[in-house]
């Protein structure tokens, strides 16, 4: 059978980022307050070239202080997560390797639960989520370095423990919580959520996603080395533990800033970058821009489902999970029947 011809990688990307650039610009309608395509592009117009601004006077306001940050935030979110699990799936040389694989995850939800118990504002949440989600993969490095055996299956088991542990943590946080107030504030978070996003929110989380991504970009060549085993990458010339290290250090920093902005997200950074991978190939050249590109426009693309399916909002983690794991079940499936 001939194989078919795929898409140049570089034509993949300008798709993706079309794709991307549509699913913003359809996101802004979206939501309890009407805003129309032409209204849309009315404000942008006398907003930027001073042409006639329609008669809405709230139009700005929830364009540029409600839509605006929250679009960009799930932009953000979702091609850190993305971009995080296509580096752990190459670090660990594994495909079901994800960005809470070290426990990021559980850290983040017991730092937003220990600052929620302490009656934290909205942004020492944030920060105690971030705080404890690095704690959490520095805690899991620091014992798989002490540890005998292979230094990548001592890094995952470390962190399935560490992250049982301070799950445990979290369920204890709830079990005290009080259930009128701050029970239901947790839960809340742990379902993950863009709602009440702000511009604060966004630029906090933009440093760390900024540094681990340009990190990330830096060992894109070294990233794919990686993946055919350590032997074969200091004959290369290219450094394993070095490299590993640096790519953990990166994927985290993406992780906690993604998790600490927007609560518990899952499969995000497990299924995307399996599909982008189908789509531009093993090269981490083009697959790290394009996990980036598709985990922004899915997240998006979600948080808009999140928003305006119901007339009560459904934290995104629940429709993530609905998606993602029948998405995977089908690629693991179509995948088997290749062999």
């Amino acid at each position: 059978m001939k194989r078919k011809k795929q898409m140049h990688p570089c034509i993949v990307l300008l798709i993706l980022g079309g794709v991307l650039l549509v699913a913003v610009l359809l996101s802004f309608p979206m939501g309890r307050y009407p805003v129309s395509i032409p209204q849309l592009f009315s404000q942008i117009g006398s907003d930027l070239f001073g042409t006639p601004s329609p008669a809405d006077e709230n139009l700005s306001r929830v364009l540029y202080r409600i839509r605006l940050p929250r679009i960009l935030l799930a932009v953000l979110a979702g091609g850190s997560l993305s971009a995080a699990g296509a580096a752990y799936q190459g670090v660990f040389q594994n495909p079901m390797a994800s960005p809470d694989l070290l426990g990021a995850s559980s850290g983040a939800a017991f730092g937003a639960a220990l600052g929620i118990l302490a009656g934290f504002s909205g942004g020492g949440v944030t920060a105690m989520a971030f705080l404890f989600s690095l704690i959490t993969v520095l805690i899991s490095w620091l014992v798989s370095r002490a540890s005998r055996g292979s230094r990548v299956m001592t890094l995952v088991l470390s962190g399935m423990m560490v992250s049982s542990l301070f799950t445990a943590g979290t369920s204890y946080l709830k079990l005290v919580a009080d259930p009128a107030d701050q029970l239901q504030e947790i839960t809340y978070w742990l379902m993950g959520s863009l709602s009440g996003a702000y511009w604060d929110d966004l630029l906090t989380a933009a440093v760390p996603v900024g540094l681990g991504l340009l990190i990330l970009i830096l060992l894109r060549w070294r990233l794919g080395v990686l993946t055919l085993g350590d032997e074969e990458a200091e004959a290369l010339g290219v450094k394993p533990e070095r490299v590993r290290g640096a790519a953990v250090l990166a994927a985290t920093l993406l992780t906690a800033a993604a998790i600490a902005s927007c609560g518990t997200i899952g499969w995000v950074g497990l299924i995307i970058p399996h599909l982008t991978r189908r789509l531009t190939g093993q090269s981490y050249r083009y697959l790290l821009p394009g996990s980036v590109l598709l985990g922004g426009a899915f997240l998006l693309v979600t948080d808009n489902i999140a928003r305006s399916a119901l007339p009560v909002e459904i934290p995104i983690g629940i429709l993530t999970a609905f998606a993602g794991a029948p998405f995977f079940l089908w690629l693991m499936l179509k995948g088997g029947k290749r062999r």
